[in-house]
């Protein structure tokens, strides 16, 4: 079965000739496809989180590793999603070098509704569900490649879908987003 991809919906422009603009898929329709593609997901409710910190104090003891998802652009206009430990130190400089890119910046919020479909502090690598045709180079942290369990938000803040490193490369293969694994981590930086 297809992969459910953001809905097309005509907008008026101002010619009147009206233009495509997609309606972003929901949470709803994300876990389905999860379940389409055979993946075992748990959902857990929560009150929303923007932030590392407020993730914390609010997931208790939810168990697997935890992430941070940064939503960037270089210089030449590439996009890029990196799922990151959550604790892991990111120097912008740095990763630069170890991907490959262009000086990167973080993505404004309108390039961020517009190409992923969230909103700041619901960033996760499900939003490429809504990246399509695919613009934005997916990079995973190396540490988690074996994780038996990553916590990422289902297009909202407000819960934590937890899946196997190994399904959520089915998940990004399925919608043309393969990652690369990137060490994240360096002997400078082993110390801290």
């Amino acid at each position: 079965s297809a992969m459910a991809t953001a809905r097309p919906l005509m907008l008026p422009d101002d010619k009147g000739a009206g233009r495509v603009a997609a309606m972003p898929v929901t949470e709803h329709e994300l876990l389905d496809q999860l379940r389409r593609l055979g993946i075992d997901a748990q959902t857990f409710r929560h009150p929303p989180v923007y932030t590392v910190e407020e993730a914390k104090r609010l997931r208790g003891e939810l168990p697997g590793s935890h992430i941070k998802n940064l939503f960037l652009k270089d210089k030449k206009g590439a996009l890029w999603l990196v799922v990151a430990e959550e604790d892991r130190p990111i120097d912008l400089k740095d990763l630069r070098r170890r991907i490959g890119a262009a000086p990167l910046s973080f993505g404004k919020p309108d390039l961020l509704r517009d190409v992923l479909g969230v909103e700041p502090g619901s960033v996760t690598p499900f939003a490429v569900v809504n990246d399509a045709p695919p613009r934005v180079n997916v990079v995973v942290d190396a540490a988690l490649k074996d994780a038996e369990r990553l916590n990422c938000h289902p297009l909202t803040n407000t819960a934590t879908t937890a899946v196997s490193a190994r399904d959520l490369v089915k998940f990004l293969d399925a919608t043309d987003h393969l990652p690369r694994f990137v060490a994240l981590d360096s002997p400078t930086d082993a110390s801290d």
